[in-house]
């Protein structure tokens, strides 16, 4: 569908749709771009401020995979009218900004609809210089994969919707979809990393596939290594899955090879649709313990080295 619209070759366009990365960037002089991107969501939780949060963190985690600082922001609203009190949306708009604040960037205005289902999320504008842009197309051979967070998001939510999840899970889950990717993207910047892209709706194998694709490269991942909530295993396999995670193990079909050792859950937890999930990072081997080590000593203690880049373009092989 996207092959059917007009392309643009503007020169100051650096990141533009070619690559599927995380955001586009826009240079404006020899030492500054801007970078932007847009993202927003439905409910995955039934508080409305924390809701409002985890939106907000899922929309700045675009900028952080570049590399990039956000500065300023528009909030996008969908909103039942009448049918909903509307403290109820201000409350998300709330928890978002709180978030927004914690990023070091504002809210300065924004748009909203009337909606019969309730939607948030953000417009972000960030800086980043011209000759430090992190895209999803620059992994190389021999890099290690760096996962900053567990896996399992979306399953957990979607058995959170059908009460088939304990408080202290909710608690868990929530704190990991409201945790910004900012400190891992300041190590990341500062280790040095030559790729990165944000685990979201296409789950791990999916992101990862832009990633190898746009880099010519293949990848292996080690599903030992991958870190996973632990609860995602007993709903998995008692058939709580969203429609999103089994779309995208169909998509990848023909991308993946796997060992005969990985079963059908855990293809389906490897391809899981992320809310507000880690940074998926290709850094270079003689860098990846330092990364690992700062990572775990911050906001992101599940970091895990989890497979590495192979000279097999566009293939993921995944082990056990």
């Amino acid at each position: 569908m996207l092959s059917q619209l007009p392309t643009f070759t503007d020169p100051r366009i650096l990141v533009g749709p070619e690559t599927c990365d995380d955001a586009a960037v826009y240079q404006l002089t020899e030492d500054l771009a801007v970078v932007q991107s847009v993202d927003y969501i439905t409910p995955v939780v039934d508080d409305p401020y924390t809701c409002g949060a985890v939106a907000a963190a899922n929309s700045l985690s675009d900028i952080y995979a570049m590399g990039a600082r956000p500065i300023f922001a528009l909030n996008l609203v969908g909103f039942p009218v009448g049918k909903l009190p509307l403290k109820v949306l201000s409350l998300i708009l709330q928890g978002g900004a709180d978030k927004v604040r914690e990023a070091g960037a504002s809210i300065v205005g924004g748009h909203s609809i009337d909606d019969p289902e309730p939607k948030y999320g953000l417009v972000v504008t960030g800086l980043v210089h011209p000759k430090k842009i992190v895209t999803n197309a620059r992994a190389r051979v021999g890099d290690d994969l760096i996962l900053t967070k567990p896996l399992g998001i979306g399953i957990i939510t979607t058995g959170i919707k059908r009460e088939q999840v304990g408080r202290e899970t909710v608690d868990q889950t929530v704190q990991i979809m409201t945790t910004l990717n900012r400190a891992a993207a300041e190590a990341m910047v500062e280790v040095g990393a030559n790729a990165c892209t944000d685990v979201t709706g296409f789950g791990l194998l999916g992101h990862l596939h832009e990633m190898t694709s746009g880099s010519g490269v293949g990848a292996r991942i080690s599903l030992k290594a991958v870190p996973v909530l632990p609860e995602a295993w007993r709903l998995v396999k008692e058939g709580i899955c969203p429609g999103g995670t089994k779309r995208n193990r169909q998509a990848i079909e023909g991308q993946v090879r796997w060992a005969p050792e990985i079963s059908e859950d855990a293809q389906l937890v490897l391809c899981d649709a992320q809310t507000s999930g880690g940074l998926l990072i290709a850094v270079p081997k003689d860098k990846s313990a330092r990364l690992v080590k700062r990572l775990q000593a911050g906001k992101t203690p599940a970091a895990a080295r989890v497979g590495e880049i192979v000279a097999d373009g566009g293939q993921i092989e995944v082990i056990p």
